[in-house]
């Protein structure tokens, strides 16, 4: 059973950071692209970073040079590091995955909420 387990939400101040965690079981870890969702209520899920197998990463322009996209082989868990927090960024965060072969997968999702 492939499982994605996330980590790290929380509440921050505007321009504070956090990292949140997926990590990643049941399936090969190196044949995954991995990215990142975000929905706050009365708003469209949109992508807001993701990793092809072969390094390419994608970030919203709303996020271009605060988040960092990553992933570590070893742990087989990817990280989102959110830098230069804004209220605009508060939504529940998803982990998301992509087989080679086009199979889903979703994380349960975290709370990220930046206010003052």
């Amino acid at each position: 059973q492939v499982q994605l387990v996330e980590s790290g939400g929380g509440l921050v101040q505007p321009g504070g950071s956090l990292r949140l965690s997926c990590a990643v079981s049941g399936t090969l870890f190196s044949n995954l692209a991995m990215g990142w969702y975000r929905q706050a209520p009365g708003k469209q899920r949109e992508l807001v970073a993701d990793r092809t197998r072969s390094g390419y990463t994608n970030y919203v322009d709303s996020v271009k040079g605060r988040f960092t996209i990553s992933r570590d082989n070893a742990k087989n868990t990817v990280y989102l590091q959110m830098n230069s927090l804004k209220p605009e960024d508060t939504a529940v965060y998803h982990c998301n995955a992509k087989d080679f072969w086009g199979r889903v997968y979703w994380g349960q999702g975290t709370q990220v909420t930046v206010s003052s």
